[in-house]
This record gives C-alpha cells, sequence and structure tokens, in this order.
C-alpha cells in the first residue's frame, strides 16, 4: 500500500463555492486517496454542495467555527493513519501532494515551505519573517515557514496535540511548534504557492497578534526556560547596571536595584520550576 492510499486529505473550508469543485477533482486525479473530507465551516454559500458533487465527503459545521475547528473536526472523522491538510483557497499546488506525502515514511510532520516570492503582500511577507525568526530562537531550530498551511502528519501525533490546537487561524503554527518541542521529525519541503482565490480571511494585525501569542504560549508549554532566562537576564542586568551607577554617583545601592536583581531570580526559579513540569508531561506513560 503506498502512502497516498492510507492519507485522508482534509480541506476547511468557508465560502469557497468558486475553488472547492475544481480542487476536489484535481486532488481525486492526482493519487488514489483514502478520503477526501471537506469540513464546511458554516458557508453561506454552496460549498458543501459543490465539494459534495466533486466527490468529497463533505461534513458541515452549523455555523462558522473557525479553521482551526474545522481541522479538529476532519482529524477525528479521519479513518487513514496519515492526514494531509490543504487549503479551499486553491493556493496549494495539487502537484506538490505527492511530494508533501512521500517523506512520512521517516518524518510525523512535513510542512510545504512557501517561497517568499509566492507570498501575497509584503507587510504578510515581514510579518510570516519575524515569526520565523522568532519561532526559530525559541526552538533552536531553523523554521522556514511557521505559518504554511500546506502540511501532512501521522494522525496520531496530530491527535495527541489536538487539544493544543486553537479553532482559529493558528493551527499550523501551534502544530509546527508542538512536533519540534515534542522531539519528533519534521520536514520543510519548499513548495510555490499560486494566488489564492477570493479574499482572505486572515488579517494581519488582529491574527498577527494572535499568532505570536500561541507561539509565546506553546513555547512556554514545552520549554518554558526558552522565555524565563532572557527575562531574567535582562532584569538582573538593568538591576545590576543600575547599582553600579548608585554606587558612583550616591555611593550607595538603591532599593530599586536591588527589586530589579531579586525579581531576575524569581523569574529564574519560576522559569526552572516550569521547565520541570513541561518535563513531566512527557514522562508519563501513554495510554
Amino acid at each position: 500500500m503506498s502512502i497516498s492510499d492510507a492519507t485522508s486529505v482534509i480541506v476547511p473550508a468557508l465560502n469557497e463555492a468558486g475553488s472547492i469543485g475544481p480542487l476536489v477533482t484535481a486532488l481525486r486525479d492526482a493519487a488514489s486517496w483514502r478520503e477526501i473530507i471537506v469540513v464546511d465551516d458554516g458557508s453561506t454559500d454552496n460549498t458543501g454542495s459543490e465539494a459534495a458533487a466533486a466527490g468529497a465527503r463533505v461534513v458541515t459545521h452549523p455555523y462558522n467555527k473557525g479553521n482551526g475547528a474545522a481541522v479538529k473536526s476532519g482529524l477525528r472523522l479521519a479513518t487513514g493513519d496519515f492526514v494531509l491538510i490543504v487549503d479551499a483557497d486553491g493556493q496549494h499546488r495539487v502537484d506538490d501532494t505527492l511530494r508533501i506525502v512521500a517523506p512520512l515514511a521517516h518524518y510525523e510532520l512535513v510542512v510545504g515551505a512557501r517561497s517568499a516570492s509566492s507570498q501575497a503582500t509584503a507587510g504578510r511577507r515581514f510579518g510570516n519573517a519575524a515569526l520565523n525568526t522568532l519561532a526559530s530562537y525559541l526552538t533552536g531550530r531553523a523554521i522556514p515557514d511557521l505559518t504554511s498551511g500546506f502540511r501532512a502528519a501521522r494522525r496520531e501525533c496530530m491527535l495527541e496535540f489536538l487539544h493544543l490546537i486553537p479553532n482559529t487561524f493558528s493551527t499550523p503554527t501551534t502544530t509546527t511548534l508542538s512536533f519540534i518541542k515534542a522531539g519528533y521529525s519534521v520536514a520543510f519541503v519548499p513548495i510555490e504557492a499560486a494566488q489564492r482565490q477570493g479574499l482572505s480571511k486572515i488579517r494581519l494585525g488582529r491574527d498577527g497578534a494572535r499568532f505570536f501569542l500561541i507561539l509565546l504560549k506553546v513555547i512556554t508549554i514545552f520549554s518554558p526556560l526558552r522565555i524565563f532566562v532572557p527575562i531574567s537576564v535582562a532584569t538582573f542586568s538593568a538591576g545590576a547596571v543600575y547599582a553600579l551607577w548608585t554606587i558612583a554617583t550616591q555611593s550607595h545601592v538603591t532599593n530599586s536595584s536591588v527589586l530589579l536583581i531579586l525579581s531576575s531570580v524569581v523569574i529564574l526559579l519560576i522559569g526552572l520550576v516550569s521547565e520541570q513540569i513541561a518535563s513531566l508531561r512527557f514522562e508519563r506513560p501513554r495510554a
């Protein structure tokens, strides 16, 4: 049995009636997938019926819950050993699907890493580059594309992190960081994203801040010292420099200097405790 035969394709969709039918048809022509699941996330157009007519298994949410909620619905219903997540807006080239799932023989997660030139706007390219840089520091590994929704994974591993996936547009961020920090093998396959059909559901200001907070949340779950140590060092440095300055100019150490230094110690201790708690999460035997 090939990997594609054991792969369930999940397509979260919201008001994508114009693109969903051709996408499902192209997916069916590309490989013998185990199934193609389109999760209609409360669309107000004919997304569900167009997908069904093209041969997909359609799951309908009674109202819009969010992209992450749609992915979670697809993961719960998928029957394949592997899952491939594809956006419904036509950005992801169907020709790349087999390239994305092929490495699953050796990796738990494979991400389609978009080139900078194929990302929509200069603002979005800058935002993604900033998130990639921060995520690379926090995880200790180069991450070329943190937010790409085009990805394949072993289903059992995705289900392990189901409770961490938010209902909004942060599934890629959460799963990428979770897999890396949990010690799973993650591959990034270069791809070119096509021009999307219709309008993007993501807003840079609103969702950019949300991505940043989720990135910090996931890292504090898996590797808290990456957050606490820099804050502790910065606080201690500020207190020490201020203390030296007041000694030189006023011949005594101020309460503010002492408070900053003590705060740095408390922050470090909290980080150490958090690191131990994070480690205990992976020492429990799996059911």
